[in-house]
């Protein structure tokens, strides 16, 4: 992450920083150890500290690629399947798996909205929709509302915290991760509560397959 940051913060007055934004969100769609949120954060924080990068250009471009890159995560669970990796066979991995499999047969929309604020959980979900045979036609506007929503709500983070401490552009994007980070925890703890809440009547268990983020946090 820091690397990354340093490295963001390296290319802020030139055109290349878009690149590099876009490029990091569409790889956190499936693959989870690339931080885009603190990315997004960190760009929209030093964007109105110093004028550079755009702040409504990051929201267009970390849109844009939040979209594609969960849409790669479907087309990879429609091609490979959920269980075809060592990592998928893991018991945390199957529980959310399983998890996002339930969530998608009874609530697909909100399901794949509240996942995309979800570091891991979100590609659990565009997996298994792709692997369960979950209609394309109906995920990918699904997914543009959800890029958007997701990068509307990362760039306004890094603008408050920008404006907050504006002669200091870095400070300003330390404190804006950190405000994206506990929001993200909390998002976490809500829809964790939440699914345990609506499985509980059915009898399911209420243990790991309730933990979809923590779950394939600690097995990627």
């Amino acid at each position: 992450m820091d690397q990354l940051t340093d490295f963001l913060l390296a290319t802020v007055s030139s055109p290349f920083v878009y690149v590099v934004v876009f490029a990091i969100v569409v790889i956190d769609g499936f693959f989870p150890p690339v931080p885009s949120e603190s990315i997004v954060v960190v760009a929209a924080a030093v964007g109105v500290s110093t004028g550079a990068p755009n702040p409504i250009a990051i929201v267009i471009l970390a849109a844009i690629g939040a979209a594609v890159g969960d849409n790669i995560a479907y087309w990879l669970g429609r091609t490979v399947g959920t269980s075809r990796f060592r990592w998928m066979r893991h018991p945390r991995s199957v529980a959310a798996f399983d998890w996002a499999g339930r969530g998608l047969a009874r609530r697909a929309a909100s399901m794949l909205l509240v996942a995309r604020y979800i570091p891991v959980g979100r590609i659990a979900v565009n997996m298994t929709a792709g692997a369960t045979g979950f209609s394309h036609r109906r995920f990918w506007p699904l997914t543009v509302l959800a890029g958007t929503c997701w990068a509307v709500y990362s760039v306004l983070i890094g603008v408050l915290a920008g404006h907050w401490v504006k002669e200091q552009p870095l400070l300003g994007a330390a404190i804006g991760v950190v405000i994206a980070l506990g929001l993200g925890l909390v998002i976490d703890r809500v829809t964790t509560a939440i699914a345990r809440r609506r499985e509980a009547p059915t009898g399911t268990p209420t243990g790991e397959a309730q933990r979809p983020a923590r779950a394939l946090r600690s097995t990627v």
